[in-house]
């Protein structure tokens, strides 16, 4: 599956931003492991100079979590906060722990899912069931001691 074939992530690459500052949190990471063919927007937390590029670009309000800011993108395609939700590691924690897959930072699933979990929203059970299906696989077919 070519990330680039989702609007979403073309938008994202289009913006230039250095991916060592930046990474792709909300649903975003399930996409990149196939777990879902669509998602509403693309949610990313960004430092540094990918944050202060975003802001010259549109500009910031509260973040509807109340926790920091969020830049809207592309009519809403593409939401960039500095913070992301207040049950979840710091920026800077985030995006070092990202996981590259095809040139772009994602949050690794597992910290996806403590969140998912956490937040304890009807509209991630889902989600919440396909990460641990997909981790539950992965651990099965890992290597073996």
């Amino acid at each position: 599956m070519e990330l680039t074939q989702y609007p979403f992530i073309r938008e994202l690459l289009s913006l230039h931003l250095d991916p060592g500052e930046y990474v792709v949190a909300g649903s975003g990471p399930l996409l990149a492991h196939g777990l879902r063919r669509e998602i509403g927007d693309l949610d990313v937390v960004a430092r540094g100079e990918a944050w202060k590029r975003v802001v010259s670009l549109v500009g910031t309000v509260p973040a509807p979590s109340g926790h920091g800011r969020m830049a809207m993108l592309f009519g809403g395609d593409i939401e960039v906060f500095d913070q992301w939700l207040p049950i979840s590691p710091e920026p800077d924690e985030l995006i070092e722990s990202a996981e590259m897959i095809q040139g772009v930072p994602f949050c690794p699933l597992p910290l996806v899912l403590a969140w998912k979990q956490r937040s304890n929203r009807q509209k991630d059970e889902v989600d919440v069931k396909l990460i641990k299906e997909y981790l539950a696989r992965a651990e099965d077919n890992g290597p073996s001691s």
